[in-house]
């Protein structure tokens, strides 16, 4: 078998270790209130992810207690959302005392997001942590260190986890159905406006960092760790922001080669984001990636798949809401989580390095 293919077994075999300790702990921790469901509330409206708050809200796994949001403007602009209407808004020490409170979502800037994340640790909250994981890496892993000694669950942000194509490349990488791996190609992009440019320009790592790390995370997820990472950013826009518009990232593995690529002035980009593997018995394209139908090729069949092309069309796909039911079950401690805190500091790691930003602070 190929070095990858040994690399992609260890690092899942690592994942799986860290995640067995994580199912016990995090299961005796959160056990439900008296109602039956699982007390959340939010702090931060300033992410742009920030309304997933509703799908909380219409979930009969949860009870959502509040939110906060210290910035007078943003919980203005919050207010008229349907996702946080008639909500309570608390401080973040009312929020962190709340009765029988078990999640956090953290959803501020990026900016404040690890300073809140360590808050929410040092209450003994689990938290759903948006992405990407802020600029520090060292802050970053000590919040990870402090929620495995508690035996609490940090779920990361990233959108495509439960993507039912996503899904179902999983289980064809468990059963082995693609071969040895050699090849991931990914392309997440699309046109953003001059005020989220101008935002986004922040952080040096620009659209990389922004939204290279969503399939990122999936790459790692296949692959592993990367070797190396060798990052190419542009600036091509005639806006004079600096935003980092134009980026490419290859991550290099003993027998495979992955390239995400992330601009900000694609035209329809949504339509062309996508997720390809390329094994030596098979290749898996997923594209769309929001709306998800598969092109699957095999050398050979496999169960009802025949060999050659075929394509594969999936239910219509709403984000966040397979991540909070995920969740649930794993906080009543009936699963053990598929992404613990050795994958998510991989991740953190890799994207750091692709958006050509410091890991050492």
């Amino acid at each position: 078998m190929k070095a990858v293919e040994s690399d992609r077994r260890t690092f899942l075999s690592s994942v799986a270790a860290v995640g067995a300790g994580l199912w016990a702990a995090a299961g005796a921790k959160a056990a439900p209130n008296r109602s039956g469901r699982i007390r959340v509330g939010q702090i931060g409206v300033g992410h742009a992810h920030a309304s997933k708050l509703s799908v909380y809200r219409n979930s009969a796994d949860y009870e959502v207690v509040g939110v906060v949001e210290p910035d007078e403007m943003l919980r203005s602009e919050a207010e008229t959302q349907a996702a946080f209407k008639d909500l309570r808004w608390m401080t973040q020490d009312e929020l962190l005392n709340t009765e029988d409170l078990q999640v956090v979502l953290v959803e501020t800037r990026v900016r404040d997001c690890l300073r809140t994340a360590e808050a929410c640790i040092a209450a003994g909250k689990h938290i759903h942590l948006d992405k990407p994981a802020g600029a520090s890496l060292p802050q970053f892993e000590r919040i990870l260190k402090s929620a495995e000694r508690q035996g609490l669950l940090v779920q990361m942000g990233y959108m495509y986890r439960y993507n039912p194509g996503i899904v179902l490349l999983r289980e064809f990488l468990k059963q082995g159905w693609l071969g040895d791996i050699f090849e991931v190609h990914t392309v997440m992009s699309k046109v953003v406006d001059a005020e989220a440019r101008r935002q986004l320009a922040e952080f040096s790592g620009g659209m990389m960092f922004e939204l290279g790390c969503h399939v990122l995370d999936l790459v790692v997820g296949v692959l592993g760790e990367p070797a190396s990472v060798t990052a190419y950013h542009q600036h091509v826009s005639d806006q004079a922001d600096g935003l980092a518009d134009n980026t490419l990232a290859v991550l290099q593995y003993p027998a495979a080669i992955a390239t995400v690529k992330s601009s900000a002035q694609e035209v329809s980009g949504g339509e062309r984001r996508h997720f390809v593997v390329c094994g030596t018995e098979g290749t898996f394209h997923i594209q769309p990636l929001d709306q998800p139908s598969a092109r699957i090729a095999l050398s050979k069949p496999r169960e009802h798949y025949h060999v050659g092309y075929q394509d594969v069309t999936f239910p219509k796909y709403t984000r966040y809401v397979d991540d909070a039911a995920d969740m649930a079950r794993i906080l009543r401690g009936e699963k053990k989580t598929d992404y613990t805190y050795t994958h998510d500091l991989a991740v953190q790691r890799t994207l750091l390095k692709a958006s050509l930003m410091p890991v050492d602070r």
